[in-house]
């Protein structure tokens, strides 16, 4: 178990990391999200030792790790930026940790055809790193931290580099591959796609504070403030001030009914939101609701279509399955469903959220 207890980095006296205190359970996927400069890739340096906290303790299996450095510790990491000894092949790049630990050549051999195999790298283990694609190269570095059996894999966007039908293959996989070693597995991404498609636990990220921690799909359908749901939101997440009274949220001239999951709230200014792919072109549902909005820009991509609307002054995203070109500048009706709604007090905190 790896415990951060009000750790805190500070440079030049700014806060890059505020008090934050996490458990990470083994054999546990445990991701951070968050946008660039949120924090995620100082909480994992601290969790690897490779930095000190400013202040408060970092804890492994009950013992306190806070001053033992990197080396001393059971740790893989990779990065965006893969790392290889550029002079050594393949093989010996994935096998470089086993023999630094002095595991035998046959325990070596088999274990590094098996991450070979699962990460297309078979064809080129004869090949030293700089005779390969990004990508190939990206997948050693995966590769050796695989066959590092390590306690702590810590992952910073590693998947950034790769191909689509790669990258997605890989991410069915390597969750499955930690959880049987055992080791903690922590997984940095600024795509809320991805930590979706990972499962495990999210802790969502945000200037250097942890917002939420829990089971991904439970932070992304009911996330504790509006930072959260934002940062959860890919489209961006669709938003618009209101005032509720009685039985209607107000918004200038524009009136949406009130759900009955949001009925108990206070008569007041809150916030609500919800998913771009909970605004739909046609009525799917009987209680959606009907407005009217001015179409600004359609985005097609592939089998879905980004469709950007205007609501009062309020923008949001439509997120559609199939082609929808929309001419902009025109009056259309698109369908509210109202029961996905998501409603955030005047100080951000979540008054409701369901998804």
């Amino acid at each position: 178990m790896l415990e951060l207890r009000d750790v805190t980095k500070m440079v030049a006296g700014e806060y890059h990391i505020h008090p934050t205190s996490l458990t990470l359970e083994r054999g546990s996927l445990n991701v951070l999200l968050g946008p660039t400069l949120s924090g995620k890739t100082s909480l994992m340096r601290l969790m690897a030792g490779l930095d000190r906290p400013s202040s408060g303790s970092v804890v492994f299996d009950g013992k306190d790790v806070t001053g033992l450095p990197v080396q001393s510790r059971n740790v893989a990491m990779v990065y965006q930026q893969f790392i290889n000894y550029p002079a050594l092949t393949v093989y010996e790049n994935i096998a470089s940790p086993m023999r630094i630990a002095g595991k035998d050549q046959q325990t070596i051999d088999k274990a590094v055809r098996k991450a070979a195999d699962l990460l297309k790298l078979t064809p080129y283990l004869d090949r030293t790193p700089l005779n390969l694609s990004g990508g190939q190269q990206q997948r050693t570095a995966l590769a050796r931290a695989i066959v590092k059996n390590a306690s702590l894999v810590l992952l910073d966007e590693p998947l950034a580099n790769l191909d689509y039908k790669l990258r997605e293959e890989l991410r069915e996989e390597l969750p499955k591959i930690f959880a049987e070693s055992g080791a903690i597995f922590v997984y940095a991404t600024t795509e809320p796609s991805e930590a979706l498609l990972l499962g495990g636990n999210t802790a969502t990220l945000c200037e250097g504070r942890i917002t939420q921690f829990g089971q991904t799909i439970s932070v992304y359908r009911n996330p504790a403030d509006l930072i959260t749901a934002k940062t959860f939101g890919d489209p961006p997440l669709n938003t618009l001030p209101v005032v509720k009274a009685g039985t209607i949220f107000r918004a200038g001239a524009a009136e949406i009914a009130v759900p009955s999951h949001l009925a108990h709230i206070a008569d007041g200014p809150l916030t609500i939101a919800f998913q771009p792919h909970h605004l739909k072109r046609s009525m799917e549902i009987p209680a959606a609701q009907a407005l009217t909005v001015r179409t600004l820009i359609s985005e097609i991509a592939g089998s879905e279509s980004f469709v950007h609307v205007a609501f009062g002054d309020a923008r949001w995203v439509m997120l559609a399955h199939g082609i929808h070109d929309i001419d902009p500048d025109q009056n259309i009706t698109l369908y509210l469903d109202t029961s996905r709604l998501m409603a955030f007090g005047p100080d951000g905190r979540s008054l409701a959220a369901t998804a």
